[in-house]
């Protein structure tokens, strides 16, 4: 079956447009290949410590956006670490940054619309 997926750069677009329409603001770390680069989002908590939210495959063959890795308050470098390494293992990688009021509704709302 053919995934119906967007291209990246349209995604990408469409999330920054959706963040600032709730007042929040977007920027993109990383730029990946324009039409089938894959997503990480992330965002910073309250405390300012940053969460990633990355697509992960399911059963029902849905690909919704889940919270993967928090950023550690002992350790905050191991974060951006972990974003370097997955950036060098896949060059066509986008990274989105996002500063919104509720992460987790945001992301919810990206499997709805995707």
């Amino acid at each position: 079956m053919m995934d119906a997926r967007l291209p990246a750069h349209l995604e990408i677009s469409g999330m920054i447009r959706a963040v600032q329409a709730e007042g929040g603001f977007a920027t993109v770390l990383s730029k990946g290949e324009r039409d089938a680069g894959a997503i990480m989002i992330v965002t910073l908590d309250r405390e300012g410590l940053a969460r990633l939210y990355e697509r992960m495959p399911q059963m029902d063959g849905s690909r919704p956006y889940v919270l993967s890795r928090e950023q550690n308050p002992d350790n905050p470098l191991e974060f951006n670490e972990y974003l370097v390494k997955r950036g060098t293992q896949d060059p066509d990688l986008w990274v989105l940054e996002l500063d919104v009021a509720d992460p987790e509704r945001f992301a919810a709302l990206q499997h709805k619309a995707g």
